[in-house]
């Protein structure tokens, strides 16, 4: 059919600039005001990070995960309405498998 394309021909999406424009820094700068309470709210961060027991901290970290994995979740759902709760997590555990393996190389 003369509309179709193949993968490799769909034009992409992003930044036509070299590869590391992704990794480029917004040119944003908040006012000075905004600044010292970015800085502030940060520092009392991470007086709380330092202050915690080891064991709070793994719990915390656990917690973080299973948040991020819930997150996760909601996107595998939305990207495929109609999919079962079990292939949604069947989903999830090729992609952290992925992740795991690419860490693990790296």
């Amino acid at each position: 059919m003369p509309n179709e394309r193949r993968c490799d021909e769909i034009p992409s999406m992003l930044n036509d600039g070299p590869s590391d424009s992704l990794r480029e820094q917004p040119t944003y700068s908040p006012p000075p005001e905004t600044q010292r309470l970015i800085d502030e709210l940060y520092r009392q961060e991470l007086r709380k990070a330092r202050a915690m027991r080891p064991e709070d901290k793994a719990m915390a970290g656990q917690q973080l995960f299973e948040a991020a994995c819930r997150i996760s979740l909601a996107g595998i759902r939305h990207q495929n309405p109609g999919m079962s709760e079990e292939d949604c997590r069947v989903i999830l555990r090729q992609r952290l498998n992925w992740w795991r393996r690419v860490e693990e190389t790296s």
